[in-house]
């Protein structure tokens, strides 16, 4: 799994903690209604996540436009502007679990968090 955040929001750490465990957690869920037998065998094999940033969320959705291309699940998270940032921000977009080939195909440029 890979957690996209938006570095240009500069959330605190804690804030962009919460927000990929939103993320984490909504992309398992949809992917166990989707296919789980590709949850089960990430389960069985550490369940990798590796946090990435973009730029902008013009960034983020092109990631998810291919992410979706590719049909890997995804799950994009939207603040509710109680703490640091402007209300619906989108902040975190979770993409997978999938394998490493297929999430690297759509996030293998990006930088790590």
């Amino acid at each position: 799994m890979v957690l996209v955040v938006r570095n240009d929001l500069k959330m605190g750490k804690g804030k962009i903690g919460a927000q990929c465990g939103h993320g984490a957690v909504g992309a398992y869920q949809k992917a166990m209604q989707r296919n789980p037998r590709l949850v089960r065998a990430w389960e069985n094999t550490g369940c990798a996540k590796i946090a990435l940033r973009v730029e902008s969320e013009a960034e983020m959705m092109t990631i998810k436009r291919a992410a979706e291309t590719h049909s890997l699940t995804t799950c994009l998270i939207r603040d509710a502007g109680r703490t640091q940032i402007e209300p619906n921000s989108k902040t975190v977009l979770a993409i997978g679990p999938a394998t490493v080939e297929d999430i690297d195909k759509v996030t293998g440029h990006l930088k790590l968090l």
